[in-house]
């Protein structure tokens, strides 16, 4: 049922189109995939199919999350403490030329023989499926449903009308493609599977196609990930025959092929599995069932996931237009709806390509067609991989994350070594990439490379997890790994001469620069940032635990030794501790403002003047940059509660990425996928958090309702966002104002609310106005006790005005376990 609304805009009338969801919810094409950015995800979190959607012949190109290249071990580099040492006194001389020279000496980025630098993310192959005695085709069209996990093609030759489904099965891990038509007889095709590796053999039997093959020799390493893939089809009517390479299907009246694939990693230590027997399980525990049976078992796993959330924007009648066209279209054209597709796409990626048991989501999720994928397709841990789960815990997908918190405790183990043998320390630390293995030593060199801070960033995630649940056994559990994250900077923090502050030295400002070649420096303000987060998670976890009440008052202690945040000398938030900002730098890393998205140490409540050096900093900056910074921007502007300049910020990223797969132009490819270029999947998922914190905040002791809505979502709604402390909240508005707020509690507590100054809301319970500065009692709304910031002589009065917000009233009401509370909007009289 459609209900249509006529609506006024700059241009004259148009059609508004309010469609159900599962409508909503579609990737559309009028034509196959003519290349890899066309092709359409498919993932069930250990495998990931791009589905092509040829007719004459189609492709699947597959990958398993545990295909990487190389073998078991850690990169760290042998007897450099001692040049640490130098570095550090070099550094702290203001000799900061020499310190990279030495640096760049010591950790060369072009690695000998005896080093890795990670190792890649690799495909398995491609499955082909060539049919035979199709002529001219009509009527075509591909979809992606996304809220089915369903890849989908039709199309009709001479007066047969055929389609092909494709399923990354949730239920019975392993891909499965059904082929029907409504004519019998008339399926005939052939299956062939190649591979990109090397070292890799394509056999038959009676009835499978098999793909048996290892990963590639990298630096140092060999290539020990050994993987079979069997292919087997099951036919209604017609006939099967093999020949050496291939399987030729005959006058079958329907098919259905199963692919399932098994390496023989079991952890990044023990690659001692049996890739064929593992293969062979899983396509006989999937090929006993029907279709049908099949296909419902994996929706409804899917469904569990996601159907957590409900997203409505205004859907006009543009939104009917094929997808590439949507987005081709986008800047000209009002389609909020797209916003919303795109929303939820990222919600589903991440459901994709990372499920409880697997591997996190890497550099391009699941998805990667390349031996040498750009930047390896490893985890970039200075942004990109704490970026892709930025949307778990807000779009109710904590389980999604399973799979990094198992990564972080793998890290905190082989994290020791670096610690230990690099910095002399207790504890775990980890740089700035790792891979399959977990590698925690320095990778890409004495520049990008020297930034000790990957393991206190991840460690965050943890904390965030116990923030929005409240689960003390989680916190229990992982109390050890935030501990180790702590005791290494008790040990590495030096004290800087100039003004005795506590520093991590050697670093960097991640991939940045402060003079020309040269970014290894100390006492940077993300550094900063980061430390005070991991010191700050670690004393509250000890309160909440009741527990190492010691370890907590030296941490108390160390905390107050960090650098304030500054002011700079044009009004900018400093992103060194020197003033060695410039204006107008466009550099795509914007690390420090890391303390006002993802963390809460800068407010417009609390901290006005680092709130208007954030801005300055975000304007000189720019907008358009690579896709996952732009989707960083838009988490940033949502900050800022300038809706839209996120808005603003989505238009620059629902743009056609450009053809050529480098540079920094960032946009959306015509399937979606996001654009460095070429494609990373963090912005994907930088972008569909960005548009829950325009709608949703909670980190500033109180959960703020539609903090950031642009002016061009005048009406929507969104069912099922999460705050920190347990609270699912529902928002409907209507003309930018809330209409309808639903709040469930999982564990009871206070609810703050932050309100819009002129609402009013009205429900069974009575909201209690709060008394400004008054702090929030519910211990998951703490705000962040950061230093008084320091301010240049230098900046001039206007450099510094603070920006104005919309006015708001923060509003109190008890929650029991379980309770749900609705409020409706008051009209003034």
């Amino acid at each position: 049922m459609f209900i249509q609304a006529v609506v006024l805009c700059c241009t004259g009338f148009f059609t508004v189109i309010y469609c159900d969801a599962q409508q909503a919810l579609l990737l559309n094409y009028d034509h196959p995939a003519k290349n890899w950015n066309e092709a359409l995800p498919l993932g069930n979190g250990r495998l990931g199919a791009m589905v092509f959607g040829g007719v004459d012949r189609d492709r699947l190109q597959l990958n398993e999350e545990t295909v990487w290249a190389g073998e078991p071990g850690n990169n760290i580099p042998s007897h450099v403490y001692d040049s640490i040492v130098q570095i550090r006194k070099l550094l702290f001389m203001k000799r900061y030329k020499a310190a990279q020279d030495m640096s760049n000496r010591v950790f060369p980025r072009n690695a000998p023989s005896n080093s890795n630098y990670g190792m890649p993310y690799q495909p398995v192959g491609d499955l082909f499926i060539k049919y035979k005695n199709l002529g001219h085709y009509q009527n075509y069209h591909r979809a992606l449903n996304i809220s089915d996990a369903t890849a989908q093609s039709t199309f009709e030759v001479s007066g047969v009308h055929y389609k092909r489904e494709v399923i990354a099965s949730f239920a019975d891990n392993v891909i499965i493609i059904r082929l029907t038509a409504d004519k019998k007889g008339a399926l005939n095709c052939e299956l062939l599977m190649e591979s990109p590796q090397l070292q890799h053999k394509v056999s038959t039997t009676e009835k499978t196609l098999v793909l048996k093959g290892h990963s590639g020799n990298v630096d140092n390493k060999k290539g020990k990930v050994r993987f079979t893939a069997i292919v087997k089809p099951v036919l209604e009517g017609g006939t099967l025959e093999s020949t050496d390479s291939s399987l030729n299907i005959q006058n079958a009246d329907a098919v259905t092929v199963y692919i399932s694939i098994g390496t023989n990693f079991n952890n990044y230590h023990d690659i001692s599995a049996d890739p064929n027997q593992r293969a062979a399980d899983y396509l006989q525990r999937a090929d006993v069932k029907p279709y049908k049976q099949a296909l419902a078992e994996h929706k409804r796993i899917y469904h569990k996931y996601f159907d957590r959330i409900d997203f409505q924007l205004e859907t006009p009648d543009t939104a009917k237009a094929m997808t590439d066209a949507r987005v081709k279209n986008f800047d000209a054209h009002y389609d909020p709806s797209l916003v919303a597709l795109y929303f939820q796409f990222g919600r589903y990626l991440l459901i994709s390509s990372s499920q409880p048991g697997g591997q996190p989501a890497n550099l391009q999720g699941i998805w990667n067609d390349k031996i040498a994928p750009p930047w390896d397709s490893k985890y970039t841990i200075n942004i990109n991989t704490e970026m892709n789960y930025w949307p778990a815990e807000v779009t109710d997908l904590p389980e999604m994350a399973a799979p990094l918190f198992s990564m972080i405790k793998d890290l905190s183990v082989t994290g020791r070594q670096s610690a230990r043998k690099m910095y002399h320390a207790r504890g775990w630390n980890a740089h700035h990439n790792t891979d399959l293995w977990r590698i925690t030593g320095p990778v890409d060199g004495g520049f990008y490379g020297m930034w000790p801070m990957g393991g206190a960033w991840l460690s965050t995630h943890l904390w965030q997890h116990f923030l929005y649940s409240g689960d003390t056994g989680f916190l229990k559990k992982n109390y050890r790994i935030l501990k180790g994250a702590a005791l290494y900077f008790v040990d590495a923090l030096q004290q800087e001469p100039d003004h005795h502050y506590l520093v991590v030295a050697p670093s960097m400002s991640p991939e940045h620069q402060y003079m020309s070649g040269v970014g290894l420096s100390a006492g940077t303000t993300m550094d900063n940032q980061l430390v005070f987060d991991v010191f700050s998670q670690v004393i509250a976890a000890s309160r909440f635990l009741n527990q190492d009440k010691l370890f907590a008052d030296t941490l108390k202690t160390l905390i107050k030794r960090l650098p304030p945040m500054q002011v700079g000398q044009y009004g900018q938030l400093q992103e060194w501790l020197q003033d060695w900002d410039k204006q107008h730098d466009t550099h795509r890393h914007i690390s420090h403002l890391y303390g006002l998205f993802p963390s809460n140490q800068i407010s417009p409540y609390e901290h006005p003047a680092l709130f208007a050096a954030a801005k300055k900093t975000l304007i000189s900056r720019g907008d358009v940059s690579t896709g996952w910074s732009m989707g960083w921007k838009v988490n940033w502007w949502a900050r800022m509660k300038d809706g839209n300049h996120s808005w603003k910020l989505i238009l620059d990223q629902l743009r056609p990425a450009p053809e050529v797969n480098k540079g920094e132009g960032g946009g959306t490819y015509p399937n979606l996928f996001d654009a460095h270029p070429p494609f990373q999947i963090d912005g994907n998922f930088g972008c569909t958090s960005g548009i829950a914190e325009m709608l949703l905040q909670s980190q500033d002791g109180a959960l703020e309702i539609l903090p950031a809505l642009p002016d061009q979502w005048q009406k929507g709604s969104i069912k099922g966002l999460m705050g920190r402390g347990g609270f699912k909240v529902d928002i409907e508005w209507s003309k930018g104002q809330v209409t309808r707020l639903k709040i469930q509690s999982a564990i009871g507590g206070n609810c703050r609310l932050r309100l819009p100054a002129g609402l009013r809301l009205r429900g069974k319970e009575a909201l209690f106005e709060v008394p400004a500065n008054s702090s929030n009692p519910n211990p998951y709304y703490k705000t962040a006790a950061i230093k008084k910031p320091l301010i240049s002589e230098k900046a001039k009065a206007r450099e510094l005005t603070i920006p104005a917000i919309p006015p708001t009233k923060c509003y109190d009401f008890k929650t029991i376990k379980g309770g749900v509370y609705v409020f409706y909007a008051v009209e003034n009289s």
